[in-house]
């Protein structure tokens, strides 16, 4: 299925003869395509910095001078600062072999010369429009794939009758074009939900882009989400998209909203609501064609209370509420997920599959996994490269005694080693293993609530988070 389409951009016609930008507009129309008219170049400067491009089509001699072209290279010339990827097509009445040469060598892509073959120019203007098409998901591409991780090409595994019920309502959504809210705990799947809603939806062919809202500092903020221009700021030494560029056309999926702070909440629910943004040192708006999908292990409800969470902006991402319940409450989902990694660690380790025990599933199945599926995953990483025989026992897994499950609304943290959870001297652990019983105690003491626990331990949040990606947590 196609990908919903931004609006085609227009084409940008550039000429001091009214005739000729009246002919240009006519015949662009019949050929499906909307034009916009500059009469002078300051004309046409001055639109391609209120608004996007798909084409400039650029006359190369104006009212100072109707023959040597140089008013045209100027323009081709600013053009090129303002919008180095903006394909050009270089129009005069006076054409010459080298004329042509040097609007190429200034930045144009094509020459024609005026009266103009309508079937020639037809084709110039689609083979640059399609070009550009290419050269900007070429780009994207490139950045989704330094983006993206392999989480989202797992399958979705999930028979219990608690996730039937999700799944339930996630076929009734996924494929309108609302906004969506996940909920559930740490580790418990959430990103991998948004890739399957995503995998449903209208926009199956377009990107899916996830980002974690809680490792963004506030000063990358607006670089990192809406894109920056070369020159921007000190190192901004060429363009960058932003994530809502990336995802055009596709899903964008904000992860942890939560943890956003309040002028940060500001600036994106700015977007939400008119549906543009700007690229940092830029003042065209650009579009923002993305189905948003926002996800939190935090009460955002009781965050607005405490003033930490905007309610406007909570209303913006809670069209519709998918509450993911925890591994603990997955019954036999604990079973066909563990086999689907033993499976898939014995294949990225080349490795002999190994199969579980009676007594290994049933520990499976009694264990209270407060780390969710995430714990889950790395237990059968660890069971697949150290279990010495080729039937894994309870043994092997090293699971904590079962403790009382956790109340839903309460998130559950990892419980510390046996051996430093009452006592910590630090006589017998490295600095990164000292460091990663520290953020396990204070995630412990504020409830999972990682912006109190990283103001508890002296850490801005984009730290905390940097920490808890490092150590998995």
């Amino acid at each position: 299925m196609t990908p919903l389409p931004a609006p085609a951009l227009p084409v940008l016609v550039a000429d001091d003869d009214a005739a000729v930008r009246s002919a240009l507009r006519l015949f662009l129309k019949s050929e499906g395509l909307q034009a916009e008219l500059a009469a002078s170049p300051a004309e046409a400067l001055a639109l391609l910095r209120e608004r996007e491009y798909g084409l400039l089509l650029a006359d190369m001699n104006y009212g100072r001078d109707t023959t040597s072209g140089k008013e045209g290279l100027t323009l081709i010339e600013s053009v090129r600062t303002l919008d180095p990827q903006l394909p050009i097509i270089a129009m005069t009445a006076f054409g010459s072999v080298a004329l042509a040469v040097e609007a190429m060598r200034g930045g144009a892509q094509d020459f024609i010369e005026k009266p103009w073959d309508n079937q020639r120019l037809a084709t110039q203007i689609r083979s640059q429009l399609a070009l550009r098409d290419s050269q900007r998901r070429a780009q994207r591409l490139a950045a989704e794939n330094a983006l993206l991780m392999a989480a989202g090409d797992r399958p979705w595994i999930g028979s219990s009758p608690a996730m039937q019920t999700l799944m339930g309502r996630v076929a009734a959504v996924a494929s309108a074009d609302v906004t969506l809210l996940i909920t559930g705990e740490n580790g418990s799947g959430k990103s991998q939900l948004a890739h399957s809603i995503h995998r449903q939806s209208a926009r199956s062919d377009g990107t899916f882009i996830s980002v974690n809202m809680g490792a963004i500092p506030d000063t990358l903020f607006e670089s990192e989400m809406f894109g920056h221009e070369r020159g921007a700021f000190t190192d901004a030494k060429q363009t960058r998209l932003g994530r809502f560029e990336l995802a055009d056309g596709g899903t964008l999926f904000l992860d942890e909203i939560g943890n956003l702070s309040l002028p940060q909440q500001a600036k994106l629910l700015q977007v939400l609501e008119g549906g543009q943004y700007e690229r940092l040192g830029s003042v065209r708006p650009r579009h923002a064609n993305v189905r948003l999908i926002a996800a939190s292990n935090a009460d955002l409800t009781a965050m607005v209370e405490q003033g930490l969470f905007r309610r406007d902006l909570l209303y913006r991402i809670n069209s519709v509420q998918l509450h993911l319940p925890p591994l603990r409450e997955r019954g036999a989902d604990v079973l066909a997920l563990a086999e689907h990694y033993l499976a898939s660690h014995a294949a990225r380790y080349q490795r002999p599959a190994k199969t579980l025990s009676e007594a290994a599933r049933q520990a499976l199945l009694q264990h209270n996994w407060p780390g969710n599926v995430r714990e889950l995953a790395h237990c059968m990483e660890r069971v697949s490269l150290l279990a010495a025989g080729a039937q894994i026992q309870a043994s092997d897994l090293a699971l904590s005694t079962p403790s009382t499950p956790s109340t839903p609304s309460t998130p559950s943290m990892p419980a510390a080693p046996a051996a430093t959870a009452n006592a910590f001297d630090g006589s017998e652990l490295t600095l990164e293993e000292a460091e990663k019983l520290l953020i396990r105690t204070a995630l412990r003491r504020h409830g999972g609530n990682a912006l109190q626990a990283a103001q508890a331990l002296g850490l801005s949040r984009s730290a905390f988070y940097r920490r808890l990606e490092k150590y998995q947590l």
